[in-house]
């Protein structure tokens, strides 16, 4: 299938500091390429709680992202310490943030349940010890 645009992004695990960035870059990127108002609500939503979910649980990782005409494709890739029960992880309010990370308002286990509520593909996949594979698409068209 046709790309439109593709790109790499690093994520640093722990660096609150630019935690977000990655995610106001693609949005920035879809209203450039014309893509709909609410289509860039979702991308934004899922990209958010990813690159969150990295820079909360992980050491590092990349998402990379890739336009066609017919939909938004995003792979977040980390190393960390992986999810132990993907169907725990993924009932709303279920986290293994940190006290601290919770504190500063993080964590409040909404992550996974929200990206998969704003996809219409999701896969994730992950090993305890070594990380976590995440696979979202989200339909659209360009009008």
């Amino acid at each position: 299938m046709e790309e439109l645009y593709k790109k790499s992004y690093t994520i640093s695990g722990g660096n609150f500091d630019t935690a977000g960035e990655v995610s106001t870059q693609i949005k920035s990127v879809l209203k450039t390429i014309g893509i709909n108002s609410h289509i860039i609500r979702r991308v934004a939503i899922a990209t958010f709680e990813a690159e969150m979910n990295v820079v909360i649980h992980a050491i590092e990782g990349t998402l990379d992202l890739v336009i066609t005409p017919d939909e938004i494709r995003i792979t977040v890739r980390d190393r960390g310490k992986g999810i132990e029960d993907i169907e725990l992880a993924m009932q709303e309010g279920y986290s293994t943030a940190t006290d601290e990370m919770r504190e500063m308002g993080f964590g409040a286990g909404m992550g996974l349940p929200n990206i998969r509520r704003n996809c219409d593909g999701f896969k994730l996949e992950s090993e305890v010890g070594v990380g976590t594979l995440l696979e979202i698409s989200i339909r659209h068209d360009l009008e």
